[in-house]
């Protein structure tokens, strides 16, 4: 397969999609330009100018770093069209309306490149047909690629060919979108809403069908299709608020034109509660109100029968909270045979995708992995429907769904295919199996794809009724304590850099991970080119990663403190410094792979590595006021240390205090950064760090990161003896606006001594700006802090406070 490197992407139109697709691509470095119409009023780019600022106000956000808007090249299609030229892939991402793209087809077809591809992001409509009156070259060149909103957070794409489309601009785009964009590509069929929107709509669809029949109220359905069932938290009617109502009727709508013939045909009416929210205007989130509305601080929830707006919190039943904690095939059966209604509504949701999928799976997909995946990336269950039906027994569900289809209770009288009742699928348990998931076009157990990109992936997506790898037990284990395990990937030309994984909640770090880190730093000198620090949490649903750890292990340093008092934790804190001391001066390299969060110690055994790796969705953030502490592993001593290098390296030694003020703020204000992005911006990460886009490769990146630094003959940094340091006159400055905080009640008298030492130790304590300390003496003052605030009654409550509810005190 040739490379296909894309130099520059253009996005037609500026909506709410177009744009975010465009700020997704700039966190990935890819440049690109962004059309919208010419406006009638001031400047020709003034509509996708606004849609960039307004990139800015979004949240979630979709930069890594907010100032990354200015590298979106604002277009209109009168003046910049010959730009298309430029372009090695161009997105269109305007209305879903059949019209208007044709329109836009015409228009921009003669200036694209010969050989770039060209992709629309529908969200459901058909690829083919929007190609029609393309020639055969370009229709060669056109598929659908339909990112989840929002870009920058939803790994899935799905990718759509048509029956023109060229297999290897497909392989192509897997890969690019794979790797630099950081996503899980499905292929789906040209079908209507294809696959995760297909599946996901009608099981909405089905939910509210359901809830109607059963009398269940939105808040009472959203706490049982939730958490509570490995789903997303806003479960349902929160998140059609979030996607937006409007948008959901659209996608109902499609199903309606374009359906008719299927069984389920009725399911597919849009619901009274919904066409007549829209109609009122009130689309969710983005209104202000849809099927919840926010008045002052209390969420309220839409009365289905009175239209009005009522107090919140209904919640699930008990007794059926109690049957949802049961082994899978026990919940089911349980949840059947329940006269309870909200047990018989969560059957029926069951039984009703269950039916759909297995109706509908030829038609839609290649092959039931797809839809898994697809659904699990798309909405954020931890497990697709075909995992949960083989995870409760695939032939006793299946006779169930049966029965209920017989008996005129489910929402069509279409039997299931034949295929799900017998044949190798029934003789299997189920449509995964380690020859791959079933098709039932191939009527064959179908592998997964074999493109060189995932040759990255260690540890690809696992499915149900799969023996793939786990990452708690693959390789070679070189040795295993409670809190660590040190293992290598035992495949030739894959052994020569030791792994190193936490065990601990969280990945917390206490003297027992010091210890086995410790360990493993030492076999990695003895046998191995480096050691990579990685969790296996790391691959949690692929997106998000993490966490790679959550800092210094508390509750661990307790029995300490119940023993000796603040000082009877010094220990622990002089340890703590020294493991991070033998990261930093290890012979071999120590990478930290960072997935998720990075705070406290976590944070700081990253910045004592010789090299980062970090996925983008990382934040770093050193946070120990929360509890009433300073950090004390080494994270303040490193921040002296850089503020000297990069003084000494403009020669403005004189001048300490710029140069360590954005770290005492960053540890001050236990600022935690958004991205990896915006960690390189906070000077957690440096511009050498390498940041990967794809959580699942984030392990074979930093193996190979080892490596590099190895072959060029890596050695560990000098000793620093000699730091020049801030001094007390920089102290006394930043106490100063600490003053002021304090007196205009900003901050409490403990937050400003709290940050009074933290300003003692990145300053270099009390000494003659400009004196030259070494690293003992910095680690020294970070100690000292730390000892003498849990002494306080006022950093004890927080502690307690953190340890019992989770959450900060303020006092």
């Amino acid at each position: 397969m040739s490379n296909l490197i894309i130099r520059k992407v253009a996005v037609l139109g500026a909506g709410v999609m177009g744009a975010q697709i465009a700020a997704h691509l700039i966190n990935a470095k890819v440049p690109v330009l962004l059309f919208d119409l010419p406006a009638k009023e001031g400047p020709k780019n003034a509509i996708a100018l606004k849609a960039i600022e307004n990139l800015k106000k979004l949240s979630p956000a979709p930069f890594g770093v907010k100032d990354d808007a200015q590298y979106i090249q604002p277009a209109n299609y009168d003046d910049d069209i010959e730009k298309l030229a430029e372009c090695d892939l161009v997105i269109e991402a305007i209305a879903e309306r059949m019209d208007w793209k044709h329109d836009l087809y015409k228009k921009v077809a003669p200036h694209l490149a010969p050989n770039a591809i060209f992709a629309t992001n529908t969200s459901g409509l058909s690829i083919t047909a929007l190609s029609e009156g393309f020639s055969d070259e370009l229709k060669a060149r056109f598929c659908g690629v339909h990112f989840f909103n929002p870009p920058r957070y939803m790994h899935l794409v799905e990718l759509i060919p048509t029956a023109t489309t060229r297999p290897e601009i497909l392989d192509q785009l897997e890969s690019f979108l794979t790797s630099v964009v950081g996503k899980g590509v499905v292929r789906a069929k040209d079908t209507p809403n294809f696959i995760a929107n297909r599946v996901g709509i009608f099981s909405i669809l089905a939910v509210v069908t359901e809830a109607a029949k059963y009398g269940l109220r939105f808040d009472e359905v959203d706490d049982l299709t939730g958490a509570r069932l490995g789903r997303a938290k806003s479960a349902t009617f929160r998140t059609a608020d979030v996607v937006g109502l409007d948008t959901m009727a659209h996608v109902i709508k499609t199903m309606q034109d374009t359906l008719k013939d299927d069984p389920f045909f009725p399911v597919y009416e849009t619901p009274a509660v919904l066409a007549e929210l829209v109609k009122k205007g009130a689309l969710g989130q983005k209104t202000g109100g849809g099927f919840y509305k926010k008045e002052g601080k209390a969420i309220k929830v839409l009365d289905a029968k009175t239209g009005e707006y009522v107090d919140g919190g209904a919640k699930a039943d008990e007794l059926v909270g109690r049957i949802l904690k049961r082994p899978p095939a026990e919940r089911l059966k349980l949840l059947r045979e329940s006269q309870h209604p909200q047990a018989q509504f969560l059957w029926a949701i069951f039984r009703d995708v269950y039916h759909y999928i297995g109706v509908h799976l030829e038609s839609i997909a290649d092959n039931a992995r797809d839809v898994d995946l697809a659904i699990r990336w798309g909405f954020g269950w931890n497990e697709g429907p075909f995992e949960g039906w083989q995870t409760a027994g695939w032939k006793q569900v299946a006779e169930w769904v049966q029965e209920d289809i017989a008996a005129g209770k489910a929402l069509s009288n279409v039997p299931l295919p034949s295929w799900v009742l017998e044949g190798p699928v029934a003789e299997q348990g189920g449509v995964h199996t380690n020859e791959g998931s079933w098709s039932p076009a191939s009527k064959t157990f179908v592998p997964r794809s074999s493109l060189s990109v995932y040759d990255k992936q260690v540890f690809r997506a696992p499915l149900v009724g799969e023996t793939r790898a786990d990452p708690k037990t693959y390789g070679k284990t070189l040795f295993e304590t409670d809190a660590v395990r040190a293992w290598v990937d035992d495949r030739a030309g894959e052994n020569d850099v030791l792994i190193v994984s936490f065990k601990s909640k969280m990945n917390t770090i206490g003297p027992s991970v010091i210890d086995g880190l410790t360990q493993a730093i030492e076999l990695a000198e003895k046998d191995y080119k480096g050691l990579v620090v990685w969790q296996p949490t790391s691959l949690k649903l692929g997106t998000p990663g993490g966490p790679f750890s959550a800092g210094a292990n508390l509750e661990e340093a307790m029995p300490a403190f119940m023993m000796g008092g603040a000082k009877g934790i010094e220990p622990f804190v002089k340890k703590f410094q020294q493991g991070m001391l033998r990261v930093k001066y290890a012979s071999v390299p120590v990478i930290s792979a960072v997935s998720g969060i990075a705070l406290g110690g976590g944070c700081e055994l990253a910045l004592h590595s010789a090299k980062r790796v970090a996925h983008i969705e990382s934040y770093f953030g050193l946070v120990e006021v929360g509890v009433g502490l300073v950090p004390a592993g080494g994270g303040l001593k490193e921040a002296a240390l850089r503020a000297a290098e990069a003084a000494t390296q403009v020669g403005a030694t004189n001048d300490l205090l710029k140069f360590v003020q954005k770290s005492f703020e960053n540890a001050a204000m236990a600022k935690v950064s958004a991205s990896a992005l915006d960690a390189r911006a906070m000077g957690y990460l440096k511009p050498s760090d390498t940041i990967v886009f794809n959580v699942f490769e984030l392990l074979d990146v930093a193996k190979k990161e080892a490596r590099a630094l190895s072959s060029a003959g890596y050695r560990p940094p000098l000793r620093v003896t000699q730091v020049p340091v801030a001094g007390r006159s920089a102290i006394a400055t930043i106490k100063a606006s600490l003053v002021n905080m304090r007196d205009g009640r900003f901050i409490s008298e403990h937050d400003f001594l709290i940050a009074s030492r933290i300003a003692e130790a990145v300053c270099g304590g009390d000494v003659e700006a400009g004196s030259l300390v070494d690293e003992e003496w910095l680690l020294q003052l970070e100690r000292r802090a730390f000892v003498d605030l849990l002494g306080t009654q006022k950093t004890q409550e927080r502690i307690m406070g953190m340890l019992q509810t989770g959450k900060p005190v303020r006092n």
